[in-house]
């Protein structure tokens, strides 16, 4: 199994574990769980796989994606209420996945000989698609949206670190980490820390 390989593994494990306690927040069936297990974590990498037309994409190459989603949310629906806080949960979960998703994304891209450009985008909607889709399907208030947080930031830090650990001679190993970590890094700061970007005020017009 290659890295890349490994990392499109986690990530879906980790997004679908978000998918499933967001259903257990919405208090939905079996059902609701794996469907949104699914969605958050397969709907990144659908959406990178489409964009560069990788075909088949990769749940449909192989099967095992969509077991391994499916086994996190029947996990969630029988452990959730042990949780002291599902919403924290969601959040450190999310991070991790983040990072692993923008990793994955922007190596495969990177591996595809692709401009540094569509590397950083590629890395961008494979770590935030999913939660997006989440969030909307489960009618919350995007986390990708979350006034001033840091989170498409984070993934586009990440890129842009895999990029230049690759220019600096790096292996793809240690490019993927930088990458993983510069993300996480930063959406744990926005998280515990307060990390924030400028947020546009609106003045009234000049007389």
């Amino acid at each position: 199994m290659t890295l890349l390989t490994l990392l499109d593994y986690a990530s879906v494990v980790i997004f679908a574990l978000t998918g499933a306690l967001v259903a257990s927040r919405a208090q939905l069936d079996l059902i609701g769980f794996a469907f949104l297990a699914c969605l958050t974590g397969m709907g990144g990498g659908t959406l990178r796989d489409v964009l560069l037309d990788r075909n088949p994409v990769f749940w449909i190459a192989d099967p095992t994606y969509l077991a391994v989603a499916c086994t996190s949310a029947v996990v969630v629906f029988f452990t959730a209420h042990r949780l002291e806080s599902r919403y924290s949960a969601i959040l450190w979960l999310d991070a991790v996945a983040l990072g692993v998703a923008v990793a994955a994304g922007a190596g495969i891209a990177s591996g595809l000989g692709l401009p540094p450009v569509i590397v950083v985008v590629m890395g961008i909607a494979t770590g935030c698609a999913g939660g997006l889709a989440r969030d909307v399907v489960a009618n919350e208030v995007p986390l990708v949206l979350k006034q001033g947080e840091l989170y498409v930031t984070c993934a586009l830090a990440g890129s842009v670190a895999l990029i230049v650990a690759q220019g600096l001679g790096l292996g793809p190993s240690v490019a993927a980490i930088a990458c993983a970590v510069t993300t996480v890094g930063l959406r744990a700061g926005s998280i515990a820390l307060g990390w924030r970007l400028p947020v546009y005020k609106p003045r009234p017009p000049r007389q």
